[in-house]
């Protein structure tokens, strides 16, 4: 009869064996190894930062309990009334992978520009609040098939974060990826009493109905190459499995011709950015001073231009644009004109 193989009784042994094997099968064991460590970084960059200065918030909005994330550079005096802004994350995230630096740079803006920054969570069915979305009229998932009304919950947001510490009500901006940058572009739709700018990456114009209050700026940043919002409409090949989840996407050309108009821009732009691989035009004269700015890239697809860290399966981000500097920046030159 034969027998067994001799159990391996303890750690030691093991890590002997598997010495052995390392050393056995050089090319095996390296592939391995490089996949552990791409696991293990990946898992490190899912969790958010450890910043003793990023606070989680929860409060009740039309009978749900949602969630946000604050941070605030700790160098800012609690009297002083700083800029807020509202960081919006893509379908399917969550606050705290919106709260990641090395993915989307946003307390490092905040540092520079001197800004506090809230990261709300979309709606999720799941305790945690993971994998959610946020309802920006023709998208997304579940938040907009419930109806959720994440307009009425970002005005609850800066409302709480109002309580906490001193804001510049004048001073009020909106930023996103995708799902959350269409989020974005509802706000400046239906809450345009409350956010002087916004900043859109990766995500389209996606209201029904839009007739803001007052004008407000608008940046866009897009890739040429993104597969999940085409540039020239349509959802591409990699967004939701389910195309019921998503619609049938704006354009970017579109999206920008629909600010041009609200905002009664001159309709031919400026060059105010050319790099290999970017460049950034803006509409001026517009009402109120009210700007509207497009930046593309050529590469980079879904992802957020500059990061240092994008999702599994995506392409690296553009280097040749960094967003968070250039959405601080426009955020900066907005909040210093005359309101």
């Amino acid at each position: 009869m034969r027998k067994s193989a001799t159990p391996i009784r303890n750690r030691a042994t093991a890590l002997a064996l598997l010495g052995t094997l390392l050393v056995s099968w050089p090319l095996q064991a390296q592939t391995l190894r490089e996949r552990i460590q791409e696991r293990l970084a990946a898992r490190a960059a899912q969790r958010a930062p450890a910043a003793a200065n990023l606070q989680e918030y929860v409060l009740t909005h039309d009978g749900l309990q949602r969630r946000y994330l604050l941070y605030v550079p700790a160098r800012l005096p609690a009297s002083q009334a700083v800029p807020l802004v509202l960081a919006f994350h893509g379908g399917g995230g969550h606050a705290e992978y919106m709260a990641n630096d090395a993915r989307y740079g946003l307390q490092s803006m905040a540092e520079r520009e001197g800004f506090a920054v809230a990261f709300p969570n979309g709606y999720s069915k799941l305790p945690a609040g993971k994998f959610a979305t946020w309802n920006a009229g023709g998208c997304c998932g579940d938040a907009r098939d419930h109806g959720v009304d994440d307009v009425g919950f970002a005005r609850a947001v800066v409302a709480d974060v109002q309580r906490h510490r001193a804001i510049d009500r004048n001073r009020i901006f909106a930023t996103g990826m995708s799902n959350g940058g269409m989020m974005s572009h509802r706000l400046a739709c239906d809450a345009a009493d409350l956010f002087r700018a916004v900043a859109s990456v990766a995500g389209t114009d996606a209201t029904t109905t839009c007739q803001p209050s007052r004008t407000v700026a608008v940046l866009h940043i897009h890739a040429k190459d993104d597969t999940h919002v085409l540039y020239n409409g349509g959802a591409g090949p990699d967004a939701f499995r389910d195309a019921s989840k998503v619609m049938d996407f704006v354009s970017v050309p579109d999206t920008i011709a629909r600010w041009v108009a609200r905002n009664q821009c001159a309709a031919t732009p400026q060059r105010v950015f050319d790099k290999p691989g970017a460049r950034c035009d803006i509409y001026t004269s517009c009402r109120d001073h009210a700007a509207v700015e497009l930046c593309t890239t050529d590469s980079g697809g879904h992802s957020w231009p500059g990061a240092r860290v994008v999702r599994k399966g995506q392409s690296d981000a553009n280097q040749a644009l960094d967003a968070s500097r250039m959405i601080g920046a426009f955020f900066t030159q907005v909040g210093n004109s005359s309101p």
